[in-house]
Formats: structure tokens, C-alpha cells, sequence
């Protein structure tokens, strides 16, 4: 009934999509298995893409050749660049998304993918002969073999949906749990855990008073997350903010004596950086009011997301309390929000390429690592499918280092620390973020994608016409000046020291109250010179220009940084041969079996004592 195919993946939610995709566009056959076809790339929780270090992430999908962000610009209803106000790379892409178009058009993508199958059916074991991973068995007790396996599950391994007392198994409200796999991989010596995570109520949007509320607009030229030829929004859908007040906690607090999150029927850690309405009004007692974020899910419905008041609590407690909130006096409730707990592995028992230490040719990507979010989930299976697709062909690992992108960051964060909690991606995670800025993810990993087969000769062709741009542009400051004459006017106008001499566009540039477009405003010179270039370009070079000295030390540490990351240790190192190696350093290095000393120097627990008791054991 069925070929034997180059790669399996289970579960098809953001991880398990950009798995596929990745693996069949590099040309792999490719079967994806979903307990349903009409929930394919479902938007669990809000519909948007993108925010602080998450919008990064999607960029860096993209320039790999990845199509989070194709998908997330056909289908969104609102754009908002975040965090102009600080600098470049703090600046973050946001969209407001359609959560139905987002579905249908990721399952069109696949769909039109003719390495591309697809079986609706539930995954209960791993196929493993010689400590390999071969193959699946469903639910229908049918047996589908593969050389590779990627497992991308979700919240549905073992999930349990909380709602005040009550609680029962799904994966997602009105979907069943996925049972069987957690049992297997612990017999076969996995380490498995609990978390948790949750979801606000949904409203209808037109019993809402928006009169009473902030709105929040999309910016007034949005831009879009692709670097491919997709257009930005020609209109917007708004999103509007409230709060809650004292009478809306002291609602909230009268259904806590049956919360399972403060009864204890939650086992699972719920994430730190999203949490419910109520754990907010307990942590944070002393303050009156939370905000309210209330968005759209799409153009054409009324149903509204109530971002920031995810809770558990009793239905019944969710809607008094709802309702006062400022706006939503006659809210109309379309469901409760809820809890839900589900299994995950510690990330710790996988290599840098996801694939697991015990069993080879099996990876996990997205929520069974721990993470939270569409985008570290989507990131992750887009690795883990290209590295399925290298593994089965006999081709180098793809790996990213943590100076190359926030996807590295990221993996190399979950594999060398783990984590007890949801990992959600920040811009201070990233040590080398005024490199890393979503700007030049192009620039980064667009010739990396190309010699995967991800991204085209277009992309590239682009790429290369940009770097040329920028180049260009830079060497034209650097060599054009401007005197006293012609932009003092222009300098007193914006509270800058005005020029005693002549001075180059590029170190005019370095203050930090000047942009390009008010020098192109305030010079026809500048004007000039701009004129022929695109205006990715001309920000590039604006960042590059401004921003130089510190780029440059960024790249100094790299620099020192890989000089631990080119030193190899063999992958069957026995470590109880370095007695002077600490217990614990000597513990955490056998679990993790990190592959570099630059891997090795992050694992938590590991001295930089014994780094240096390593390298001299090494030979250097």
C-alpha cells in the first residue's frame, strides 16, 4: 500500500510543515502523518506571526528558503515593526495573521509539492531495527516504513485539557491525544517531562464596544517578512488594547480554589515569559490593571483572540470576568480558554542536528523539545527536515552556529542547557544580536539555503545585487562630503551641534540623531547619489554605516568564539578517563556528548576549569 519513503513526519503544526516542505523541496519523498488533513498548520493560539526575536526567526526561515514567511505575508491582516525606537537589533517584525488563509494556504504549499504524501491517521510507535528509526505503526495498526523519521507532536503526546475541575485528553480543544510514542521512547531509555501551556477565551467581535478601547493600527508603510517578491498589505485590520481593573481580579480570584493550576492537578510548567491571567494577578498582586491585547483572526470573521487572558479557570468565572473588562460589558463568549499539559523530552538527549543520541535517524522538532511559539517550532522543523533529508542521503550535517543566526541560538540553547520551562526566543538570548538583526537574515542565509536546494538562483541573484548595493553606497559616503553650508540648517532644525568643516557622509551618518532619509531630504547631493538604489539597500547600508564599530567588535568575539567551536571531540569520547574533570562537569558532558569544546563550554554545569582540563587532554 505504501512506498518505502525517504523521510516521515509526524505531525503537521508548524514544526512538522516546514519539516516536510524542507525535506521534499531537497528532494526527498516525504510522507506527512496528521490526525486530521483540516487542521494542517492550525494557529493553536493567536493568529500572528512574529514579535521581539520571533520575527527574526521567521525572517532567518526565509532566507534559508523556508516558507513561514512567504505564508505569514499572503495571509496577514496587519504589519507592525517593533522596537524602532531602539536600535537595529532590537527591531522586530510583527503581522496580525488570518488564521483560516494561514491553514489553507500552507496546506496548498504542500499540497503543490509532488514529493509531498499524506496519510490522516495517528503515529502510536517508532519502527526501530539496529537502533534505527524505519518506519512508523498508526493507530489503524499499519506499518509504514521510512529511512528516517522526524517527530513533531505538539501538545498531543499524552495532552490533557484543563477547564477549572474538570479535565479530559486532547491534543487541542475538540482533537484527541496522542498516545503510545512517550510509552516507547521511555522503555527504550528517553528521558521524558511534563509541561504546560494555555489559551485565552474567544469572542465575538461584534459585541465588543471598541469606542472603550486603544486602538492599535499597522504601520503606516508596512513592510513584510519575505525577501521574495510577495507584496505588503495594501490595507489593514486594527487591533484595539484594554485592561483589566481590581473588580476583574477580584472576579478572577473567586474561582481560584478551582484552578488546576493552584490546586495542583497541573504537574506540568507553564511558561514563565506568557502566563495565565490569574498566575499574573497572584505573582503581580500589586498591580490594579494587565493589558489586554484584542485581536482579529482574520478578514472576513467576527471571531476575536483576547491576548493576555489565557487562563484555566472555570468557564463560568472566565465570562463574569470578561465582561468587566472596559469593551466587553456584553461580550458574547464562543469558547473558554483552557490549559493543557502534554509530554516532552528534554532537548539535552539530541544532537546539534536533531537528531536523538539513542536512536539513530529519528529527530524531534518544535513543542516535544520544549519550546513554545510557532516560530521556534517552525524553525526547528525546517532543521530537522533538512537534516533528515542530509542523513538519508549520505550529506554533511547542516548546522547553525550561534553567531549565524537566532536558530542557532536557539537549537544550541535547548541541547546544551535543556530546559524545565517553555523556551521562548528573546533578543538577549542572542550574544551576538547587533549581527544577527532581522535586516540581513538574507545577507546571512540565503547562500547557505541555495546550496542546500531550498532557496533559487533569484533569491540568491538578489542577494548578490544587494551586498553590491550596499557596498557601493557605503564607499559613496565614505568618499562624498558636505560642507558647513549645506546642512547646518538641516542639523539646527534636528538639535544637532552643527559643522566647522567639511565632513563625510558616512561619519555624518555615526550621529545618532541623523538618518539616511533626512540627509536624502536635506541634500540633493545625498538624493543623487541614492537615487538608483533599492530601499533594502539603502537601510542596509544605513545600519552598516551607523553602526559599525560595534559590528566590528561582535565579529572580534566571533572570531575568538570559534576558535573553541573548530575544536572537535570525538563522538564516543570516554570522559571517565579525565579524572580531573568535576563529577558534575564529567556527568553533564556524558549526557549531552557535545560535539566541539565551544559546545561543551555552554553545558550548564561545566566549569570553565574543566574546559580547559579538556582542551589540555586534547592536545591543546
Amino acid at each position: 500500500m505504501f512506498q518505502e519513503y525517504d523521510v516521515i513526519v509526524v505531525g503537521a503544526g508548524h514544526a512538522g510543515c516546514e519539516a516536510a516542505a524542507a525535506a521534499a523541496t531537497m528532494g526527498s519523498s516525504v510522507l506527512l502523518i496528521t490526525m486530521n488533513m483540516h487542521t494542517i498548520a492550525q494557529m493553536s493560539c493567536n493568529p500572528a506571526m512574529g514579535g521581539v526575536a520571533k520575527g527574526q526567526i521567521v525572517r532567518e526561515i526565509d532566507a534559508l528558503g523556508g516558507q513561514s514567511g512567504i505564508i505569514s505575508d499572503k495571509t496577514m491582516i496587519q504589519f507592525r515593526m517593533l522596537n524602532l525606537s531602539k536600535g537595529p537589533a532590537m527591531w522586530s517584525p510583527r503581522c496580525q495573521s488570518d488564521r483560516a488563509m494561514f491553514a489553507t494556504e500552507w496546506r496548498n504549499v504542500l499540497e503543490n509539492n509532488p514529493n509531498v504524501d499524506f496519510w490522516q491517521d495517528t503515529a502510536k510507535e517508532i519502527i526501530i531495527k539496529d537502533g534505527k528509526a524505519c518506519g512508523v505503526k498508526t493507530s489503524l495498526g499499519i506499518e509504514i516504513h521510512s529511512k528516517s523519521v522526524v517527530l513533531t507532536n505538539g501538545t498531543f503526546l499524552n495532552g490533557l485539557i484543563h477547564i477549572g475541575e474538570k479535565n479530559f485528553g486532547g491534543g487541542r480543544t475538540g482533537e484527541k491525544a496522542a498516545t503510545g510514542i512517550t510509552e516507547q521512547l521511555v522503555t527504550l531509555g528517553f528521558e521524558a517531562g511534563r509541561m504546560k501551556t494555555g489559551t485565552p477565551p474567544r469572542v465575538d467581535g461584534r459585541s465588543l464596544d471598541y469606542s472603550k478601547m486603544e486602538e492599535q493600527p499597522g504601520d503606516e508603510n508596512p513592510s513584510k517578512f519575505s525577501y521574495s517578491d510577495t507584496k505588503p498589505l495594501a490595507k489593514q485590520r486594527s487591533c484595539w488594547i484594554t485592561y483589566t481593573n481590581s473588580e476583574v481580579h477580584e472576579i478572577l480570584r473567586t474561582g481560584f480554589e478551582k484552578s488546576p493550576m493552584f490546586s495542583g492537578r497541573i504537574k506540568g510548567i507553564g511558561p514563565r515569559y506568557c502566563p495565565s491571567v490569574e498566575d499574573k494577578i497572584n505573582r503581580f498582586a500589586d498591580k490594579d490593571r494587565h493589558q489586554i491585547f484584542v485581536e482579529p483572526e482574520g478578514w472576513d470573521t467576527v471571531e476575536v483572540y483576547v491576548n493576555g487572558f489565557s487562563t484555566s479557570l472555570p468557564e463560568d468565572v472566565q465570562y463574569a470576568a470578561l465582561r468587566k473588562i472596559p469593551g466587553f460589558e456584553n461580550a458574547k463568549m464562543f469558547r473558554p480558554g483552557y490549559a493543557i499539559e502534554y509530554d516532552y523530552f528534554p532537548p539535552t538527549q539530541l544532537k546539534s542536528t536533531l537528531e536523538t543520541h539513542l536512536i539513530q535517524n529519528l529527530f524531534f522538532a518544535g513543542q516535544i523539545n520544549g519550546t513554545t511559539g510557532y516560530e521556534e517550532a517552525a524553525c526547528q522543523g525546517l532543521m530537522a527536515g533538512i537534516n533528515a533529508h542530509q542523513n538519508v542521503h549520505d550529506l554533511d550535517p547542516f548546522v547553525l552556529k550561534r553567531s549565524e543566526a537566532y536558530i542557532g541560538v536557539l537549537i544550541d540553547d535547548l541541547i546544551n542547557k535543556g530546559t524545565e520551562e517553555p523556551y521562548r526566543m528573546f533578543t538577549s538570548r542572542a550574544e551576538y544580536r547587533t549581527l544577527l538583526r532581522q535586516d540581513n537574515a538574507d545577507i546571512r542565509l540565503t547562500e547557505k539555503g541555495f546550496k542546500l536546494g531550498l532557496a533559487d538562483q533569484t533569491r540568491l541573484d538578489n542577494v548578490e545585487k544587494k551586498k553590491a548595493e550596499v557596498a557601493e553606497i557605503i564607499a559613496a559616503f565614505s568618499a562624498t562630503k558636505l560642507t558647513p553650508e549645506e546642512i547646518n540648517p538641516t542639523l539646527a532644525a534636528i538639535g544637532t551641534a552643527p559643522l566647522r568643516e567639511k565632513i563625510s557622509l558616512a561619519q555624518l551618518l555615526k550621529r545618532p540623531q541623523i538618518s539616511i532619509d533626512q540627509l536624502t531630504e536635506a541634500s540633493p547631493v545625498v538624493e543623487t547619489l541614492l537615487e538608483k538604489f533599492g530601499k533594502d539597500s539603502i537601510h542596509q547600508a544605513e545600519i552598516n554605516l551607523k553602526y559599525d564599530s560595534y559590528i566590528e567588535k561582535e565579529m572580534l568575539l566571533v572570531e575568538k568564539m570559534n576558535k573553541l567551536e573548530n575544536l572537535n571531540i570525538i563522538e564516543n569520547f570516554n570522559y571517565d578517563v579525565v579524572t580531573s574533570l568535576s563529577f558534575e562537569g564529567r556527568e553533564k558532558l556524558k549526557r549531552t556528548r557535545p560535539q566541539t569544546i565551544g559546545q561543551a563550554s555552554r553545558i550548564s554545569g561545566v566549569s570553565p576549569s574543566d574546559i580547559s582540563v579538556l582542551m589540555l587532554f586534547i592536545g591543546r
